[in-house]
């Protein structure tokens, strides 16, 4: 598996704390969401998000460390499976420039047909650029979260 090329700075505003000074735990689902556009602008060169094809289909995070308002925060962002529907992206999400763990997380991602309502294939083109990102041929055999958890019933959001 490839390292994690795409890295994005954040800023942690004073709205994204909450009563116990800390970030509070539904914004990080915001700043994962930032850096899935970021990794998605890069592949695929879409500025227009209306255009995007993707649903999510899962979402896992662990929590490691407490961030604070003022701290330096990088989101960084990797494909880690890819298949024909769909793909998983792993995210680590790092403070300071000792680069404390902060998050953990992994989303499922499904390529999808807003007008048929329904799961549709990832073009190769986009499968392709992804593994060439990634540097990681074996991104192309490897099956997605995304897929089985649409399959086994999940609707995704």
């Amino acid at each position: 598996m490839s390292d994690f090329k795409l890295k994005v700075p954040l800023q942690v505003r004073f709205r994204d704390t909450d009563a116990m000074g800390h970030v509070n735990n539904a914004v990080y689902l915001s700043y994962l969401e930032l850096a899935r556009m970021k990794y998605w602008e890069q592949i695929t060169g879409l500025k227009d998000f209306s255009k995007i094809d993707l649903i999510l289909a899962n979402l896992e995070i662990d929590y490691r460390s407490p961030l604070l308002l003022g701290e330096d925060v990088e989101v960084q962002v990797r494909v880690s499976e890819l298949g024909r529907a769909g793909f998983t992206m792993e995210y680590r999400i790092v403070a300071g420039k000792a680069g404390r763990l902060i998050a953990e997380a992994s989303t499922g991602l499904a390529c999808y047909d807003y007008e048929k309502g329904r799961v549709k294939r990832l073009s190769e083109d986009t499968r392709r650029a992804i593994a060439e990102f990634e540097n990681d041929p074996a991104l192309f055999g490897a099956a997605a979260k995304a897929e089985r958890a649409l399959e086994e019933g999940g609707e995704g959001g």
